[in-house]
Parts: structure tokens; sequence; C-alpha cells
């Protein structure tokens, strides 16, 4: 519907489409120009070279100047420095300062140079990689930066397009391409694009493609990844142009041999760099704060020094006027003095923002990176991936972590689709290392009993093969039960036999054959799955064509036709074939969801009960399951079905609505056969992972472009949802916005208290996808030409029968009282309260925008699906803009690049798709477990650190300095100062530098055991409590306190005293003073660390023994002898060290300013709340209100049925009309004629992306219904099968505790079987015969007509009995030598070989040599090579088969 809205509004509005581009001619969009800045200009068409990278040689100096002078405190000591160069107000030389600053400036410069030369080098290995270029009449190797707009490129299979591209042609039946685009949506399977016919037809040759003068008009470049709008222009015509027809920059080409596209757009312009975004300048809270703080501080100095200096102008007035005979020493006026000692005392007190703690703050985050580095908890042995600290300065927001954005396909999912279990008629078949658990030999024998399996005993369990017997079989399925084998080999029991031929058949997998093994593509890891279980069990999917589907079943070969595929859809939920088996019957095999299939059973006895009850027990383990069904079909019904059905199918309006009813009438009055549950396998220890950090108060949302449905059903399988939570859709998000914004007027109405309450004890989650993102936010819109009014809410599709009727009623008046009174709570509660404090210029958009954020904060978890790069950024952009609070984004492919530079830290995974993610990350990990230690306990450790270094230094320093301006009062407000200026040089440089610089790298409160134990402890820095603007005045009047007493208990003792034992002279004071404040900090430290080591008592020796050293250094005759002026301080701290009424002053002021403290703390820590307070029960008033409210159940078929829900429409359409079958060679095998496939390397992709848009599916307004009772897989009695049921043949009642027995009995004694047939049994390539056609002359046997004879091209829809025709052997000489592995696929069967399979095969007649195929049910029915649907599309033809 998307398409054909936007090709509406083509026609509309032509004016919009500027875009022009015209194929093999460079110089046309030379001429384009566009204005930069003032009279500079650039071209409009950009080349395709890229640069990521923040910084140029030119433009590195300036820009990070710039950068870190976004510091204050750097322009504070800049402005320091530059005061200090003036001599008339200097106390200290200027470069004491400047080295200093040099010295930070240089580290962290080189810091963000290392960062940007990798961006450099990412940039430089893209921009380099090879591709083919039209120049001329030949393709020749260039690099992806020499590509412009217009140009015409070649791309190979395994490519990854360097541009987005127009598809002309490829060499593929009617030229399409099939293209994998995980690293956009998160899905492996592969999707089609094609060619426009024109293209397809016309440009046949190399030449042609060269003359190709066609003119493209589209949109401008822009960063909807999902839509493209254009037309084509050529030869007098124009031809629509859609998603469908370009190749977007980054994905990789899958079986297609060749492809040719035109450049549309290139480097900048292509949509994936549209949703990159920027590079941001990373800056954490503690930062900003810290800048507020140094402003702060500058001000206060300023106005100290400012007050000193009015008193020292008082008192030079005074002194002037009493003292006049002095006049001449004062050669200048009282303002100029006064002002020159303004200046004199602002950088006297400058030291209140010392230097050093900067300096210093940047090795802290070294070395706390440094830790992360070396842990080898959070190393990832598998993929030999150790944590890495890319960024040095965001350790401590690490601690401070609110909301979690997470990818889910690599980065909570493996990907990988695992057979798990299946229930055949009621009988629960589950895996074996269930089964050899018990019987194992370490609970047999002699000798300890061991509780488990131990790492050897696995390596024994998976050398296992039971499927030795099938040459077919897939080595790496590792389902296994060896009643079902049993079962299937005996091929006594129909139930089993139908369930495992209904899997071989029902779906829409390609085939092809590498190195001698079957290789399936699928439309999804979950058909690939079951289709690979099947073949393990004998069923084996062999090829198919047009018409017909070929299976191995147990040995024998058995072709199928094929009379009418139902394909998969959002809607219909199910696929189902309708088939003619050999011996002649029509069949109806059908796969679905359960809410589907059980409605369409013939009736519904105790087996389909206890089936039941097992997709409720599989639900509960979170697993994918799919019901099967099926019913034979009588020749009279199908006669007059498909004659409705052939109607249906050539009407030009409402053609699907129409065969979906038809299907309808179809799929009815089923037998079921069973049920399927597939693992969709999680990375290690993601539960227990989301698990602890909920419980840290940490949210996770997933940002995914997978759909809703799978999606939804990880969020069950990893615990972030639960089946007690109220599951918001976007419809239940829309009335209550609606609700919510009704009511902005009424805010200060009349509150419950009991309704205030209500959020507090529901637990509710929401889950929304891409579109409703674009109709809802104001920032997804600002997009030129977004066209989201084009999207629609509902689907205008065909519904089911019954469907609109058995939801509507539910949700008319109940759902609108249901919310009017949920939104009236919402706006009684914290969401009014924040409404509150928006500005009144806020717009409506801006106001929804803040109400939604809101709501979805409010929420335990959020799901966003099928949205694009840049709408995970905006995400992400809008809870930092309307929340305050620290993100994290995490991700392992090019999609969550923006994301990860737009969070506050970015987090790469080491995954399969690409190192995009890692290059633009924060931190490196190798699995999403290892977040849960990153942020627990390195990040939590790095905050207390961090925290605990900047409040004791502001303490020691304003415990230390603060005496110069308590001097002042007493040195004629002159700025003299009062301590030694080597003390003032070496006290934050040696004397108390050790102390400050462990407590950054080594203090904790508890055990990295402890803190993931008690995750509850990480909500300390989420709230600010360690260090926030309290702390900062606490540590401001801590140290004025210590500070005051420093000063005056030792100005009061020592006051109005002299003789040789006093120490009121100036030297001596200041010693007294300096060394009581190098004592009491000293204190200080002692009493805040936690976490006691050597190191800690070795920093605090050695800073004493510093002092001792270097006091007796400065202080020395030597010295004092070489430069009195510098060194005056004459042996002081000996002189007043010898005196004990010193001593005694020192140990009074020590122990005043510890002993008070020591004693609040005391207190403090009795009196205090508990850190981790008990959680509220709620009252019974609280109850009372959640009562009444109508929950919303999510019936939990819904959820178990995930993957019909979200498997999306397949190519039974293609398959069906033979558009993906290779036919005879067509116009576009000239082109491989002309043009050879090189062998050159290609580098991996690091751009990938989808063009699918989602479906909404209604199941996510539903809860799930908890199970009768739970299914236990030991035993499950089987009640006798009905009378009318259509299989024959007896039903298996083994249990599984008897498969244990008989299964540990026939264990081989060996463990070295192979996983797969020994090769002695293939024929090697030299003894491959030749592929050669068959002669007229000579007789063809069975196994030749099967595999060698093409395919018809007629329709096997318009008769039953129509012969396909064959073309001549004449015909087929004539084709290029290159087409006959496309024409003669399969190699003749040797008829020595044996079948190994225990069931006869039964006789086959040769065909007959006259050139015709045999009849209809024949085991030689003519099987060409042809492509195989899967994915998203055909693959290319398989090669020989051999057995």
């Amino acid at each position: 519907m998307g398409t054909l809205n936007r090709r509406e509004v083509l026609e509309d509005d032509n004016s919009a489409f500027t875009w022009v581009v015209k194929a093999n001619n460079r110089y046309y969009h030379w001429q384009f120009k566009e204005k930069v800045f003032l009279c500079f200009q650039r071209n409009r068409y950009k080349t395709n070279a890229i640069r990521t990278a923040k910084y140029s040689i030119f433009t590195f100096l300036p820009l990070n100047l710039y950068e870190q002078f976004h510091r204050m405190s750097n322009l504070y000591f800049l402005l320091v420095i530059i005061l200090q160069t003036i001599p008339e107000i200097s106390t200290l030389p200027w470069f004491t300062l400047f080295a200093p600053l040099v010295c930070l400036l240089v580290i962290r410069a080189s810091r963000d140079l290392v960062d940007d030369i990798g961006r450099h080098r990412s940039d430089k290995a893209i921009n380099n990689r090879p591709c083919q270029i039209l120049q001329g009449r030949n393709f020749l190797w260039k690099k992806w930066k020499d590509l412009c707009v217009g140009d015409v490129v070649c791309l190979h299979k395994e490519s990854i397009v360097p541009a987005d591209l127009l598809l002309l042609a490829s060499s593929e039946p009617s030229s399409l391409c099939y293209v994998e685009t995980a690293d956009i949506d998160g899905e492996t399977n592969l999707k089609f694009r094609q060619a426009p016919t024109i293209t397809h037809h016309e440009l046949t040759t190399i030449k042609r493609m060269a003359s190709f003068q066609g003119k493209i008009v589209c949109e401008e470049p822009n960063s909807r990844m999902h839509d493209f709008v254009g037309c084509l222009e050529w030869k007098g015509k124009k031809y629509p142009l859609d998603s469908g027809n370009i190749l977007l920059r980054g994905c990789k080409i899958r079986n297609t041999d060749t492809c040719y596209g035109l450049v549309i757009y290139a480097g900048f312009d292509t949509k994936i760099m549209k949703n990159c975004g920027k590079i941001y300048m990373k800056r954490t809270k503690l930062d900003y704060l810290m800048n507020k703080l140094v402003v702060m501080i500058f001000l206060s100095l300023v106005v100290a020094s400012l007050a000193l200096s009015l008193g020292f102008w008082s008192m030079v007035k005074d002194f002037k006027e009493n003292h006049f005979y002095m006049s001449a020493g004062f050669s200048r006026t009282v303002a100029t003095e006064t002002f020159f000692n303004f200046w004199g005392f602002l950088i006297l007190l400058s030291v209140m923002v010392p230097m050093a703690m900067f300096v210093l703050a940047e090795f802290i985050y070294l070395g706390n990176s440094v830790f992360i580095n070396w842990d080898l908890n959070m190393y990832c042995e598998p993929q030999d991936v150790p944590a890495k600290a890319r960024s040095t300065s965001l350790n401590d927001e690490l601690g401070q972590v609110e909301y979690i954005f997470s990818d889910k396909t690599g980065t909570l999912t493996q990907n990988i689709m695992t057979f798990k279990k299946c229930c055949i008629g009621g009988l629960v078949y589950a895996f074996l290392a269930l089964e050899l658990y018990k019987n194992w030999p370490w609970t047999l024998g002699p000798g300890p009993a061991r509780s488990g399996p131990d790492s050897e005993d696995m390596e024994v369990i998976h050398k296992v093969n039971p499927y030795l017997w099938n040459e077919f079989a897939d080595g790496k399925l590792l389902f296994h039960n060896a009643a079902l084998l049993r079962a299937v080999r005996e091929n006594q029991n129909a139930m089993v036999r139908e369930f495992w031929r209904l899997l071989a058949l029902c779906h829409t997998v390609m085939v092809q054959e590498e190195d001698n093994q079957l290789l399936y593509k699928a439309a999804s890891p979950d058909e690939e799955a079951l289709v690979t279980a099947a073949r393990n069990f004998g069923y084996v999917f062999l090829s198919r064509t047009q018409d017909t589907i070929t299976v191995v079943e147990l040995g024998e070969e058995r072709v199928y036709q094929v009379l009418a595929m139902m394909d998969f859809n959002s809607v219909r939920k199910r696929m189902s074939v309708l088939v003619r088996t050999p011996e002649g019957s029509i069949c109806l095999y059908t796969k679905g969801a359960d809410t589907v299939i059980f409605e369409r059973l013939h009736q519904r006895g105790a087996a389909e009960f206890t089936t039941e009850e097992a997709l409720a027990a599989f639900a509960e383990q979170t697993l994918r399951t799919l019901c099967l069904a099926y019913k034979e079909v009588d020749r009279a019904t199908y006669e007059e079905w498909s004659q409705r059905h052939l109607q249906a199918s050539v009407l030009l309006q409402h053609r699907a609505q129409a065969l979906h009813q038809v299907y309808e009438e179809m799929e009815q009055n089923l037998q079921l056969l069973g049920a399927t549950a597939i693992e969709d396998r999680l990375q290690d220890g993601v539960p227990d992972t989301i698990r602890c950090l909920k419980k840290g108060n940490i949210k996770v949302w997933v940002l995914t472009g997978d759909k809703q449905e799978t999606a939804v059903n990880i969020g069950f399988a990893c615990h972030l949802l639960s089946e007690d939570m109220l599951i918001l859709d976007e419809k239940e998000i829309i009335r209550i916005l609606e609700a919510y914004g009704e009511s902005n007027n009424n805010l200060a109405g009349r509150r419950d208290p009991q309704q205030s309450r209500f959020l507090s004890h529901v637990k509710m989650a929401m889950v929304i996808n891409g579109d409703f993102l674009d109709q809802l936010l104001l920032s997804l819109s600002r997009e030129p030409r977004a066209l989201v009014h084009h999207v629609r809410m509902e689907d205008d599709v065909w519904r089911e029968p019954g469907q609109q009727q058995e939801e509507a009623p539910p949700r008319s008046g109940q759902l609108s009282r249901a919310w009017q009174s949920f939104g009236g709570q919402l706006r009684d509660t914290r969401l009014a309260w924040r409404a509150c404090r928006r500005t009144p210029r806020e717009s409506p958009e801006a106001q929804r925008e803040r109400a939604f954020v809101d709501l979805a904060s409010q929420c335990q978890a959020v799901i966003c699906c099928r949205v694009t790069p840049k709408q995970k950024a905006l995400i992400v952009a809008l809870v930092k803009k309307y929340q305050g609070a620290v993100t994290l984004a995490i991700g392992d492919g090019a999609n969550d690049v923006n994301m990860i530079k737009t969070a506050h830290i970015g987090v790469g995974l080491t995954g399969q798709e690409g190192m995009q993610a890692v290059q633009n990350s924060d931190y490196v990990l190798g699995q999403f477990c290892f977040l849960q230690r990153l942020l627990l306990v390195h990040g939590r450790w790095s905050y207390l650190r961090v925290c605990k270094f900047l409040r004791y230094f502001i303490y020691k320093t304003l415990a230390s300095m603060m005496v110069q301006l308590w001097f002042a009062f007493y040195s004629g407000f002159t700025a003299q100062p009062l301590y030694e200026g080597w003390f003032l040089a070496l006290f934050n440089l040696l004397y108390t530098t050790l102390p400050v610089l462990y407590i950054g790298l080594f203090e904790q409160d508890v055990s990295a055991e402890k803190s993931l134990k008690m995750p509850e402890l990480y909500m300390a820095g989420q709230r600010d409590e360690l260090f926030n603007y309290w702390v900062f005045f606490q540590a401001i009047v801590h140290g004025m306190a210590t500070s005051l007493v420093n000063f005056f208990v030792s100005l009061w003792i020592c006051y109005d005293t002299a003789g040789p034992h006093s120490f009121s002279d100036h030297q001596s004071f200041s010693v007294v003073v300096a060394l009581s404040g190098m004592l009491s900090i000293t204190m200080e430290v002692i009493l805040i660390i936690k976490y006691w080591t050597v190191l800690s008592v070795l920093a605090i020796v050695l800073s004493l023994c510093f002092y001792i050293l270097m006091t007796s250094v400065t202080q020395s005759w030597w010295l004092f002898q070489t430069s009195p002026h510098t060194f005056s301080f004459l042996y002081a701290d000996r002189n007043v060290l010898s005196q004990p009424s010193a001593l005694l002053v020192v140990l009074l002021n020590m122990s005043l300013n510890t002993l008070p403290v020591l004693a609040l703390r005391l207190i403090y820590q009795v009196t205090k709340k508990p850190l981790l307070p008990k959680e509220e029960v709620p009252s019974e008033e609280a109850i009372t209100v959640v009562e009444p409210m109508p929950h919303f159940h999510r019936v939990s078929r819904a959820r178990r049925s995930s993957y019909a829900f979200s498997h999306r429409e397949g190519y039974a359409d293609l398959i069906t009309q033979g558009t993906i079958l290779r036919k005879t060679p067509g116009t576009n095998d000239e082109l491989l004629a002309d043009h050879t496939v090189p062998s050159k390397e290609e580098f991996t992709p690091n751009f990938k992306f989808s063009s699918q848009h989602s479906r909404k599916m209604p199941f996510l307004g539903k809860r799930r219904r908890p199970p009768l009772e739970k299914v236990f897989f030991k035993e499950v009695h089987l009640p006798t099968p009905s009378a009318n049921s259509s299989l024959s043949g007896d039903r298996q009642n083994t249990y599984f505790s008897e498969n244990e027995s008989s299964l540990s009995k026939k264990l081989p004694t060996t463990t070295s079987f192979p996983l797969r047939f020994s090769k002695e049994q293939l024929p090697t390539e030299e003894e491959k015969p030749e592929q050669k056609p068959p002669s007229p002359e000579q007789p063809v046997t069975p196994k030749q007509s099967l595999t060698s004879l093409p395919l018809s091209q007629s329709n096997s829809l318009e008769s039953e009995t129509e012969s396909l025709e064959k073309p001549s052997f004449w015909e087929s000489w004539t084709m290029h030598w290159n087409s006959w592995a496309y024409i003669w696929q399969k190699e003749p069967i040797s008829e020595e070989k044996t079948d190994p399979s225990p069931v006869a095969s039964p006789p086959k007649e040769e065909s007959p040599t006259n050139g015709q195929p045999p009849p209809v049910g024949s085991l030689s029915i003519p099987v060409e090579d042809q492509l195989l649907p899967g994915p998203e599309g055909p693959s290319p033809p398989p090669p020989e088969r051999q057995s």
C-alpha cells in the first residue's frame, strides 16, 4: 500500500522529485553545483568516497582545541596563565601553570587522535574496495571511491553493493537479484529485487549497456531506507520505479552470478550513510557538573577577591591619611593599587581550582579503562575477544546508566534456529540429551555417582551420530529421539509418516548443491530448521520445478505434482500446499498458527487436547511453535474448487481477497498431525543478565529491524517480558495519549491518592513499530517529503471471516471507558507532574513527544520493531531530551552505528555483521552477558572512585588553601602568600597525590561478587547520590572548617607570645599551619578508604616521606646560599619540629578536625535508613483500586505461534508462475557470454540494510492464558484413535521412559563416528562422468529421465494430464556451453549403489525414448535445472548431485 500511495504522490506532485540521473554521462552531473557558504560551492552529485573521521591533517589542531576549551576549567586555567605573565600581579612564574595545562591538552588530544586514526583506516579500506565500472565498451576494475552517479556497475555473487543502484539486469530469470540485508533488519534470509521489464529485455549485452541513455527522475537523497519513488524515462516512455528495483549500499549479493546496476545515489547521498549520523563529543554528567562548579568557584573567587581588594582600598586610604609623611613611597594611586591587588588575589586564590585534579583525573580514567581490558571474566573465549575500553573518559558514566537500548539479532540472540521438540499424535518427543541424562555412565557402574555430565561427556553425546543410515543427513542437527527415529524407520505409523512428509513438502525453500551436499536457502531460519529436521529423519526435499516437488522418502524418490500453493501472509498465518501423490490421490498439507489450525479441524479429540496442552508447555519454555494438519481431497471436490481458483486468479480487481476466500474454502475439516517447537537460541546468559539489570533499576529497550512477533517472543525468552505485564500495543497507546491530551487543562483537579498508586502496582510493557513512530513523533516527520500521512494505522487487507466481529465488541465501549480511566490515572501520577514543567511555548507535537516518552519510561520494557537506523538514534535522542537520563546503546551491526553514536555510551559487540559497530563504539564486548559486569562492577566502581576522588580533592584543596583568605585579614589585605612557595608547588604533586590516586584507582565499597549479587547498589549512581551539589557543599563546609581550625587555633595559641619556643613569626606559623593541614587531610583519607591493601598503606607512608625529604632539601643551607629569595625558609621545619609546644598544637589541630567528623559519621550510620528498602506490599486500598480495572489478557496462542504470525508472505507466486525457474537461455545469457566472472576477492560488508515493511499484528493486544496443566515428557498416554480418522496404520504408543532404556542399549561403544556418511560412498572429482546430452538413439534410464530432461514451459494448472514438452537435442546443442550447467544439472545415478534404507523401493519402469514424459505419478517425471524458491526468491541452480 505504501508503494501505491507514493506513486500517487509522484503523479500529483512532480516538483518534489528533482533528482535527475543520466546513465553513462558523468559530465551532465558534474555541471550542477550547490551553495555551501557565501560564494563557496560544491558538486551537487557527490562521489562515492566517504569520510566518517572527525579530523583531517589541517583541522585536527584547531578543531580539537576548540572542543577542549569547551571545558570551563581549561578556559579558567588559560585566563590564570595570561594573568601570570603580567609582572605587576604575578605571584608564580607563568610556566608553572602553563606546563601542566599543555600536558593535560596533549593527553586528551592524543586520545582523540588515536580514535580518529582508526576511523581513517576504516574509511580507507572501504573506499579502496574493488568494483567493476563500465567505461567505454568494457568493465574495468576500479575502486569504490571512483564511482560516480550515472555509472553502470557489474556485481557478482558475494559482492557488496557499493552505492544505491537501480537494478538493470541480472543473469537470473526475469532479471531477479537476491540480496542479504542482515545488517539492517537482523534477518539472514534472502530478499529478491527485480529489474524493470524494459531494461531486462533491452539491455542484453554490454554493448547495449554502454549505449544506454536512460534518465532517472526520483526523490532527493533521504534516509528512508524502506521507500523509493521514481521513474525511468527512456525512448520517449516512462516506467515506474519503486524500492523493489533498488539495490541499497551495503547489502550483499547472494545466489546471483552476475547483476548490473546504475548508480543513483553515491557516497553520503546513499540511504545507509544518511542513517549513519554524526560523531558527537561525548562528555559525562560529572564533567558537565564540574563545568558548572568551576564557574561557581570562579565567581566566588571573583567576589572574594573584590571584597579583599575593597578591604585593601579602605586600609591603604586610612594609612595614607594617618601617615601622610610616607606619601613619597606610594608611586601609584589608591585605585591603581587596589586594581592590581584584585588581580593578585585572584591569582593567589586560583589554586582553589587545582589543575592537578584534572590531570590526575585523566590518569584515573585511563587506569580504570585498563582494568576493564584486563578483566578475564569478560573475556570471550570462543571468539578470542577480550573486553576493550576504546574511550577512557566515560568510565564513571557506566555507573549511572538508566536506559539500555539493545539490538536483537546478534546481540540478544544468535539468529540460530534449532529444532527442539515435536508433538505427533499427542506424543511429545524431546531432545536426546534428556534421554541420555539418566542412563549415561555417570550414574552407572562403580565409583562415586556424578550429578550430571561434564564437558567431556557432552562431547561424547554430540559425537554420537544416529543418522548414519541417511546419506542426506545434516550433521549439524543435534535433535534426536530414539523412539521417534524407530517409528520413522519402521514406517508403520501413518501419523508419523504424514508429519514428516508435510515438512518436506509444505514450504518455499530453495535448494542447491555444494560439495556434494544439499544446501537449503529459506525465507526464514525457522523454515530451514523444519526442512532440515525432515531431511535428517529420512524425508529429504531434493528439488522442485514449477509444478512438481521431488522428495526422497526413506530412500525412495517420489515426485509430487503441485496443484496449488497457498502462501503465508500476516492475515492468513498459515501456508498450504495441494499436491497429487505418485499414487494419484490428492492431499492438502497445512501448517500455521494454532489459532487458525484448531479452528479448521474436522473434530477435536483427546489427541488434539493433548497437543494443545503441549503447545502451552512449549510456550512456557519460549519455543516457537507451529501446528501441522492435512486432509485428503476427493477428485470431484478438487475439480470444482480448481475452477473457482482459476477464476479468482485472473480477476483484475480484488484478486487477493478472492484468492483468500478460495483458500479458506479448501482449508477446512483438517486432520491434526502434531506440532513443532523451534528454539531461537539466545546468547549465553542473556536472561540472567536482563533480570539482574532490571533489579538495578536499569530499563532495557529493544530496538530491532525484525518483525514484531519475533521480537516479542524473544522478549519473553530473555525475561524482558513476563506474563503479568500489561502489554500496550499501538492502538492502546494512542488511546492513552488522547485521553491524556484531552485532560491537560484539568491537571489541577482533585486527585485520588489511591489512584495515584496504580502505576506502581501494574507492570506495563510497550510494543511499537517504525510506522507508528513516524506518525507519532515530531522529530521523525521533519524529514522532507516524509509522506507519513500516507501510512495507515489499519491494515487495508482482507481479514479472516468473523475476525472483525470477534474483535469489535470488546473494543468499543469497554475499551474507551477503560482507557479514559487509565489515562486519568496516568495524569494523576508523574506524567501530570512532568506536563506541568513543560514550557508554555512547547508545540502540541512536542507535548505529544513528551507524553509518549513519559509513558514509555514508566513501562518495564519497550520493544520497537521494524525501525530504521535513524529511528533508533531518534528514540535514544528523545529519551536523552525528555528524561535527562544516562543512556547506553549496544549492537553488533552497521545498522546500530547511529544509535551507538547518539547514546551517552556506545557498546559494540564483535559479531558476524562486520566491525562497524565496534569501530564506532566506546566499549567492545564479546557477548551481551558481559554487560552485567561492565555496569554493575566496573561502572559502579568507577563512579564510586571518581566521586570520592572529586570530593576528597575539593576538601583537601579548601582545607589547605582557604587559610590564604584568613591570612589576608592579618596581612593588611595584601596578596602575600602564607605558605612557602615550594610547599604550594609540591602539595598536589607529591605530598597528597598518592592517597588520592589510590582512591581513584583501587577503592571499593563491596567486592565484585557482592556487586553482582546486590544490583540494587547500582541505583546510587542513577540518583547521583555520591557527588552532587549537596556533596559539593558538604566538601566546601568541611574544608572551610578544617582551615578555620588550623589557622585560628594556631593563631590564638601563639598570639602575643615571644621567645625561642614561640612560633609566632611568619615562617614558623606557616609551617605549623601547613603541617596541621597536611596531617588532617591524611587522617581524612584514612577514614574514607574502605578497601585497605598494601598499596594504600604504602601510598600514605610515601606521601609523608616525600614531605620530609623535599622539605629537608628545599630548606637546606646549600640551596639557601644558591638563591636566598627562592629558598627563603631556611631550617623552618627543623626549628618548629624541635619544639614540643608546636607539636602539641599540630596534634590538637588534627584531633579537632578528626574527632567531630568521626562522631558525626558514626551517628549518621546508626540513624540513616537502610540503603535497600524492602519491597512495599500493596495495601488493601490500592488493591481495591486495581481490581475493577479492565485487564486485557493476552492469549498464549498468539505468542506461542509467533513464527506463524511473523512469517511474511513467501514466494509461492514466483514458483507457480515460473518466474524464478531457469528456462532455456534467454536474452540475458548474452551478458555472460560477453563478460566472464572474474575471480577477485571482496572485502567483508560494513553496511547492510533492508527495504521491507512490517505488518501490524493484532495479537499484541492479548495476554497469554496459563495452561490448564503442564505436560510431562516422560509419559504421555494416548487415547484410542477415532474410527473416522483418515489415517491408516498403527499409532505409536511407546512412552518416553521406554525410549531411554532402548536407546541406551543401542548406543554404540565408540564415539568416533563421523557426522556425515563416509567419502568412500561418493565418487571423487576424477570419477565424475562427462556432461553430455543424451543421444536420440540411446535409451534413457529412469534415473536419467529424472535428472536430465528439461522442464516444460506450460502451466500445470491448465490440465492434469497435459504432457511436458522437452527441447530437442539440436536446440540444446546450439546453446552456449556455459548454459549446460543450467540444463543438464544432474548426473545419472549409479545403479550399483545399494539403498541404505531398510524400506525397499518399488521397481521403476524405464521411461519411453520418444521424448514424451511419463504419466503423472510416475517416478520419472522430468526435472530440469531450475531455481528453487527461498527466503526472498530463487537461488542459482545447484551443481550436479552425485550419489
